[in-house]
């Protein structure tokens, strides 16, 4: 942003409308102030200091208050803060509030206002700068309780609350939350419901600093206090966050399918907003629909549809498209090709389970055919160590999808069938009866008892004589 531009920036404050360039050609006033004030602004590239001094004195030339004497004032300011000069910085802003009463517009004033605070934010990165910046929030919150305007001191408030949470500073902002609180109650402690906009967007700035915290209880009760606040028209913006900090706060509870809902609401509504924050968003709804094993394509419904072939987010669709084919070896070679889609940490928290999911099922659909295997097997086909292959194969037996036993020593692993066990004791048992039957039947024609064993050996029924045969191939070791 230049110097003298004053277009409304996207700093998420609540007013989402745009402020157009000072109307630098109004050519009311005394033209000597409106010439001075030019010929500062062609040299304040070049010759700073001197512009400085020359926006200044536009001011003391005045003989009431008028709009060129704030503009110069907003010049002044923004040299000094750019050239270190704090004190000088907050001494004229403090003259330039006094503008604010009588000698420019409210809609002006205000607009400006908030655009100083965001310029100076964005140059606060030294401790002197942020000290500066403080003092700019205590001016104005100041200046407009003095002149009894509680709305903008709401909003000047909950703007300086959002800056607090972005710089993660939660002491105070928990201590700014209780003040702002207050102001949006009734005598009987009740939230006034006139003031249900500003309710919203404080509940949308606690959520997210619970949702940070990993405080889930708190951030359970305030979203389902949002949720029931029906009193205000909010900006979708702020329907967003809450939406997707409730559809993370879903996902830690692994409710898949509201977490689901959530953030396509999120996305719907940042999309609405034209935010940014909308690619993200969906990028965990594909991740949802992954965890929650669906075979819906996430970008069938008309609001997502056209993101489908965004590049953005290509990876994320690769990723489902491999998830949904069962194919493991796309799967991981999306992750391998696109280290990208773990930079977000809540993705990279969660996709843990779903590749989870597609290796557990790679090795059952890779070991369907064998009785005995080596863990190294495995290894190799689905491309994972063997460390992890154990870790698998420990979890399908502990889930009693897999009858098995593991040979950590040699690495091996025999499958035990139940459907084998049953046909063995089936022969065990028909031979059983059959001796007997011959028994009762061939002595009568003069054989002897231990004659049959001529014919069956004793040992007809012994588990170790049946070939264990499984229809499919004969049991070897797989190496």
């Amino acid at each position: 942003m230049s110097d003298d531009d004053d277009f409304m920036q996207d700093s998420g404050d609540e007013d989402y409308d745009f402020e157009y360039e000072d109307a630098d050609d109004d050519d009311s006033g005394d033209i000597g102030i409106e010439n001075k004030y030019y010929n500062a602004k062609q040299i304040k590239v070049d010759n700073p200091e001197e512009a400085v001094d020359e926006f200044l004195g536009i001011a003391p030339m005045e003989q009431d208050k008028s709009d060129w004497g704030f503009k110069g004032l907003k010049q002044a300011i923004k040299l000094e803060f750019k050239l270190g000069r704090y004190s000088d910085t907050v001494a004229h802003y403090r003259e330039l509030l006094t503008y604010v009463k009588s000698a420019v517009t409210r809609n002006y004033s205000e607009k400006s206002i908030n655009n100083m605070l965001d310029f100076i934010e964005k140059g606060s990165d030294n401790a002197e700068a942020y000290q500066c910046m403080e003092e700019f929030y205590s001016l104005t919150l100041e200046s407009f309780q003095n002149t009894n305007n509680e709305r903008l001191w709401l909003k000047t408030n909950i703007k300086l609350a959002r800056l607090w949470l972005e710089r993660k500073q939660y002491g105070q902002l928990n201590k700014k939350m209780r003040e702002l609180h207050r102001a949006c109650q009734r005598e009987d402690g009740s939230d006034d419901t006139s003031k249900g906009t500003y309710l919203l967007e404080l509940y949308a700035l606690e959520i997210q600093m619970y949702a940070e915290t990993k405080n889930n209880k708190r951030l359970k009760a305030l979203y389902q206090r949002a949720l029931r606040v029906r009193s205000a028209v909010p900006h979708p913006k702020i329907m967003g966050i809450i939406r997707e900090c409730g559809g993370k706060m879903h996902m830690s509870e692994e409710n898949w399918k509201e977490a689901q809902s959530d953030f396509f609401e999120s996305f719907r509504n940042y999309d609405e907003a034209g935010s940014m924050q909308r690619i993200q968003v969906l990028k965990y709804l594909v991740l949802t629909t992954m965890l929650m094993k669906s075979d819906i394509n996430p970008f069938d419904s008309q609001e997502t549809k056209p993101y489908k072939n965004d590049p953005r987010i290509s990876a994320m669709t690769d990723l489902v498209d491999a998830f949904q084919r069962d194919d493991i070896h796309a799967y991981e070679d999306v992750l391998s090709k696109h280290p990208d889609v773990l930079a977000d940490p809540f993705i990279a928290e969660n996709i843990d389970e779903v590749s989870r999911n597609m290796r557990t099922k790679a090795v059952l659909k890779l070991i369907a055919p064998y009785t005995r295997f080596s863990l190294q097997f495995i290894s190799k086909h689905i491309k994972v160590s063997v460390p992890e292959v154990l870790d698998i194969l420990s979890f399908l037996i502990l889930d009693k999808k897999l009858n098995a036993k593991i040979d950590q020593d040699n690495g091996t692993v025999v499958v035990e069938s139940a459907s084998d066990v049953e046909r063995l004791r089936a022969v065990g048992e028909w031979s059983s009866a059959l001796r007997t039957l011959w028994q009762t039947t061939l002595n009568g024609e003069g054989l002897r008892a231990n004659d049959t064993s001529s014919i069956f050996p004793p040992n007809l029924g012994d588990e170790r004589r049946v070939r264990k045969d499984r229809g499919k191939m004969p049991a070897k070791w797989l190496f």
